[in-house]
């Protein structure tokens, strides 16, 4: 089967003060429009089924496909983002050390801020989260609508490099990744983004 699997659209910033909560923000004006690319783009694909993982900026994200193809989306709480604890969501293209909001991030390890529960216990979630849609989908196309870092650590289990953080997809980037029976994963393409490149910023 083929994993057509797609980073979410520029989201808006957010910021929860006082514990209240973890930030799931939605998408901005410009995520909306890559999402828009995107279906428009994965239309004539051949897609079976649309999984996204269950947090707002990738499930936004997968709702014009899903609307264009007339299907359902499977939302997968397995393949939420490894910083979904986090009460701050800051794009990183506004990100500054000078803002108070963000300052935490340049400080100390930034694995800690990246990986709420771990690199391990994330790795574990990702695998078991590709595991499931590959299980279901035998023979199929599916398009996994979910996040830089699990499309990174997923591509990891199977490229073996060493620092996640060293593969970093661009929105709505799509990675293909063809899961045969036999349990051989093959990576064919990482972060194509020419249906989004002037709606990105670089």
């Amino acid at each position: 089967m083929d994993l057509y699997i797609i980073r979410h659209g520029r989201p808006e910033r957010q910021v929860i003060r006082d514990g209240e909560g973890s930030a799931d923000p939605g998408l901005s004006e410009t995520g909306q429009e890559q999402a828009k690319r995107v279906a428009e783009f994965l239309e004539a694909e051949g897609i079976d089924h649309i999984v996204s993982s269950t947090m707002r900026r990738a499930y936004e994200t997968a709702i014009p496909l899903a609307s264009t193809l007339g299907f359902d989306v499977e939302q997968l709480d397995d393949i939420k983002e490894s910083d979904h604890k986090n009460s701050v969501y800051i794009p990183a293209e506004e990100m500054s050390p000078d803002d108070p909001d963000a300052a935490h991030f340049f400080e100390g390890n930034v694995h800690d801020h990246v990986f709420s529960d771990g690199i391990e216990a994330f790795t574990e979630r990702v695998s078991r989260g590709f595991q499931h849609v590959i299980d279901t989908n035998k023979s199929k196309k599916v398009a996994v609508y979910c996040h830089g870092m699990v499309t990174s650590i997923f591509l990891r289990t199977i490229l073996r490099f060493d620092d996640p953080l060293s593969l970093t997809p661009d929105y709505c980037g799509i990675s293909r990744v063809r899961a045969a029976s036999n349990g051989i994963r093959s990576v064919r393409s990482i972060n194509e983004t020419h249906h989004v490149r002037d709606l990105i910023e670089w």
